[in-house]
């Protein structure tokens, strides 16, 4: 018996009412069955006259009836303790506040309030009126036995604690299993939505394919765990039934040979071998139900843990914490080695952070010196050339970038500036490949990017081991995008961080690096100094999407994330510095510039300290490139 959902059931007035009717109902149809029995007994020995059916037929009549009720009884009651509990949840996490709440990943609170608390259909509609009537029917059931027949009863009463013993047994393993099958529905929940939160991220770091991967080994570990909370329930079914039938024909035989005897007469042996079945069938009922419920049972222990926490302490508290409290558990995710998925809570410092003077070779020299880069083939700073591209939304008609032609010169920064909606970010999916031109080609070097417009006449159909088209005849050769993405670093403005450890959201990109170059990498974008202070160092598993990390924390380890392909021969940024303060943007300027060295850029920025690093500005306005100009003339 859940106690918290008992006491939630009798807190609430409706709730209480419609819970006391469906048990009940469920008791008083349990005992007409010794009224069923003794009348069918009754009319088969001749000892009631078969004007006794109807009476028999009334007593059928009312256990269906008392069964409607129970189950009417029993839809309002599950409906009333899963809005009760679904408030008190919601509630409950808007009392938190953000810094207890990233100790939760909103997919598996997702999960927990919606298929979690449904799965106490079971519990409360089918276990609890199966425990009620099993408190109470074999005992009436042995009353009348030992009336009707001394012996049977006997063997009754011996018998009857089999089942709820087997079934104990079983049981302590079923919840085991059960609640590692809720945890794995959980992870999968939150690890999933966690992925298509993002996926933009993914994509353009290549790891798209390999979180489909990792999804794919979590939901055949839920799997697993679901095949396995099944056999445990067959195993417990069987082993119910076998005791149940035994214990039937230790009863049933010795009645039939006293019969044959004549020591027993007919009326009593069609007695008990009509009720003593009904002495076993409850504590049946109660175990199979058990099994159906304990997956409810598993949510409901989660969803009250919940209910059970504190809410944000006192900002006189949280003032005397230092910056850098919190710590992180997790079930070992990863996103750049993970296999599975975890839950975590991250933890985070201020903007406080002290920029480092960066003195003799710029910060990517040494990322790639530490690295071990050469800066060859990969790592060469591209050309990019858009020749009349237009690219239209679906369902839009007007388009988002129209009749583009640009020309960006290998190691140039480009500032791309304009108001919003004028196709600054559209220009930067379409180099990513997340759009599709309508018209108009993209090249790189020279090669024209495959995979943003569907192939051409007597384009070949598959792209090469290595990413990239073969050259058809008369045609000129074709780059995949997956190639593409290999060269290139991307900042977005919402950096997404992912739920796992600080050093595998900086490896996202490069799930080969080693520690070292992590750290050097994260040196490089001035984050090594708040990723040191928290618990863990680099190890400390973040909240969900960076929780507890300031803006301009979560944009240097996104800077970092970049530092940490030396290979990439061009950098796509998009406003990294929207919505930080004066101290944090200073760090992110600062680590932009020596990210920019020796790299193709295409930089999306409104603030002048941004647009300082650009060698040249274009203005885009209405999807359409209106000026360029040189940095220092655009301002």
């Amino acid at each position: 018996m859940h106690k918290d959902l008992l006491r939630l059931a009798r807190g609430e007035r409706a709730v209480r009412g419609h819970l006391a009717l469906c048990l009940a109902a469920a008791v008083l149809a349990g005992l007409l069955v010794l009224a069923q029995a003794e009348l069918l007994a009754g009319v088969l020995s001749g000892r009631f006259a078969t004007s006794a059916l109807g009476l028999l037929a009334l007593v059928v009549a009312v256990r269906a009836a008392l069964g409607l009720l129970q189950g009417v009884a029993a839809g309002r009651t599950v409906a009333g303790v899963k809005t009760a509990l679904r408030h008190r949840l919601l509630g409950r996490l808007r009392d938190m506040g953000p810094a207890r709440l990233a100790a939760h990943r909103s997919g598996e609170l997702v999960t927990l309030t919606g298929r979690g608390l449904d799965a106490l259909d079971p519990y409360l509609s089918g276990y609890l009126p199966a425990v009620a009537v099993a408190g109470v029917v074999p005992v009436a059931v042995l009353v009348r036995l030992f009336a009707a027949d001394l012996t049977s009863a006997l063997i009754v009463l011996v018998t009857v604690p089999l089942i709820p013993i087997f079934g104990a047994l079983v049981g302590m393993h079923t919840k085991a299993v059960t609640e590692r099958q809720w945890r794995a529905l959980a992870r999968l929940g939150g690890h999933f939505l966690d992925v298509v939160r993002g996926l933009p991220t993914l994509r353009a770091f290549g790891r798209a394919r390999y979180q489909a991967e990792v999804i794919a080994r979590v939901a055949d570990a839920h799997r697993a765990a679901t095949m396995r909370t099944l056999r445990v329930a067959f195993l417990s079914s069987l082993v119910l039934e076998l005791a149940a039938s035994l214990s039937l024909a230790l009863v049933a035989v010795p009645v039939g040979l006293r019969l044959l005897s004549g020591s027993l007469d007919l009326s009593a042996a069609l007695l008990v071998l009509l009720l003593a079945p009904e002495a076993y069938l409850p504590l049946r009922v109660m175990g199979n139900k058990f099994h159906a419920a304990m997956e409810g049972v598993a949510a409901a222990d989660e969803a009250f843990a919940v209910l059970d926490e504190r809410a944000d302490p006192p900002a006189e508290e949280r003032a005397e914490q230092r910056p850098a409290a919190g710590a992180g558990t997790g079930d070992g995710a990863t996103i750049g080695t993970a296999t599975g998925a975890g839950l975590a809570t991250g933890a985070g410092s201020g903007n406080g952070a002290t920029i480092g003077t960066v003195t003799g070779a710029g910060a990517m020299d040494r990322v790639r010196a530490e690295n071990g880069a050469d800066g060859a083939d990969g790592g060469a700073a591209p050309e990019i050339r858009l020749e009349n591209v237009t690219v239209r939304y679906p369902g839009r008609e007007d388009a988002a970038l129209e009749d583009v032609s640009l020309v960006i010169a290998p190691g140039e920064r480009v500032a791309l500036v304009g108001e919003s909606g004028a196709g600054k970010s559209t220009l930067l999916h379409l180099l990513l490949g997340f759009v599709e031109p309508a018209s108009g080609r993209v090249l790189v070097d020279g090669v024209e990017l495959h995979g943003l417009r569907e192939p051409r006449a007597g384009e070949p159909a598959e792209l090469a081991e290595d990413g990239n088209r073969a050259e058809p005849a008369g045609l000129p050769g074709l780059m995949g995008l997956d190639a593409w993405r290999a060269r290139l670093a991307f900042v977005p403005q919402r950096p997404h961080l992912f739920a796992a450890s600080v050093a595998d959201n900086i490896r996202l990109g490069a799930p080969g690096a080693t520690d070292a170059e992590v750290r050097a990498a994260a040196r490089a974008a001035h984050a090594d100094e708040f990723v040191s202070a928290l618990p863990e160092g680099y190890g400390t598993v973040l909240g969900e999407r960076g929780a507890n990390l300031s803006a301009g924390q979560r944009q240097r380890v996104a800077l970092a994330r970049a530092f940490c392909r030396p290979s990439a021969g061009l950098l796509l940024l998009d406003e990294p510095t929207a919505r930080l303060d004066g101290r944090s943007e200073a760090a992110v300027v600062a680590a932009t510039r020596e990210l920019a060295e020796g790299r193709t850029a295409v930089i999306v920025a409104h603030r002048p300290a941004m647009i300082d690093i650009a060698d040249r500005v274009i203005r885009i306005a209405d999807g359409r490139v209106v000026a360029a100009a040189p940095a220092g003339e655009a301002r």
